[in-house]
């Protein structure tokens, strides 16, 4: 069995959370690999460079200097420190993006309808050499930066880089797919934990989606685990800290066929 666990932003933002989050993750028994996203540290960056952060539906505009900016703080300074925390844990982690060993080749994205910049759609993923590094007992680390095998960097959502790794390593293992995020699933109510859905499948999904309870940035969340389920990974989960470790009885989302 193969977990791989995304955690976001607001995650990575918070040293506790992300403390427990490592902790839970080292635990991890199995084959397993961690995908972070950028969190706050790349805005707070280019604002001390004078650098206004753009974005457009949620999603970073990035320009040739904000390229700069994400390639160091994403590829640098949050992976290493995530590496060395892991290292510490006894967990021995190996920090990469797309570009190293050729992990994760992208395309840059066509700027109609919309121009994101440097922005990577995923092209292939190295199964074999992320394979290679499992069976020699390491744990990838990898953040949300590509390239295009051209010698030119990209910036991929990181939901994205969740999703395609565990479905190209679907082929090898069975795969499932956490992603973990400061609410203990998806709520039938945002303003209270306690009612999580504990299972989605489409039929409830259509109705969910239709009545307004899921909506926004949620709905393509649900429709790329839907779809990581149909392209071969065996379990999405979508939940908080506390349910990260696949024995946890904490509350949780699963996302079923």
């Amino acid at each position: 069995m193969l977990h791989l666990l995304k955690i976001g932003g607001a995650i990575v933002d918070d040293p506790v959370l992300l403390e427990e989050a490592l902790l839970a993750f080292a635990a991890v028994p199995h084959a397993k690999i961690l995908v972070h996203g950028g969190g706050q540290a790349a805005n707070d960056l280019a604002q001390k460079l004078g650098i206004e952060p753009v974005m457009l539906n949620g999603r970073r505009v990035t320009d040739a200097a904000t390229l700069d900016i994400v390639t160091m703080v994403y590829a640098g300074l949050l992976n290493k420190r995530m590496v060395a925390r892991l290292q510490a844990l006894g967990c021995n982690s190996l920090g990469l993006s797309g570009a190293d060993l050729n992990i994760i080749r992208a395309t840059l994205r066509p700027p109609h309808p919309v121009d994101y910049g440097f922005a990577g759609d995923i092209q292939e993923v190295n199964v074999p050499q992320l394979d290679q590094l499992l069976r020699l007992g390491m744990v990838p680390v990898c953040c949300a930066i590509t390239h295009d095998k051209a010698g030119q960097l990209l910036n991929t959502n990181a939901d994205t880089i969740a999703s395609g790794l565990a479905t190209a390593m679907s082929a090898l293992y069975d795969v499932e797919l956490y992603y973990c995020f400061t609410k203990p699933g998806v709520l039938a109510d945002p303003d209270k934990p306690e009612t999580v859905i504990p299972d989605i499948h489409p039929d409830n999904y259509r109705q969910l989606k239709s009545s307004g309870v899921i909506r926004d940035g949620m709905i393509p969340k649900l429709e790329n685990a839907f779809l990581a389920l149909e392209r071969g990974v065996s379990r999405v989960i979508i939940g908080s800290v506390a349910a990260i470790h696949p024995d946890s009885k904490a509350v949780k989302t699963v996302i079923r066929r």
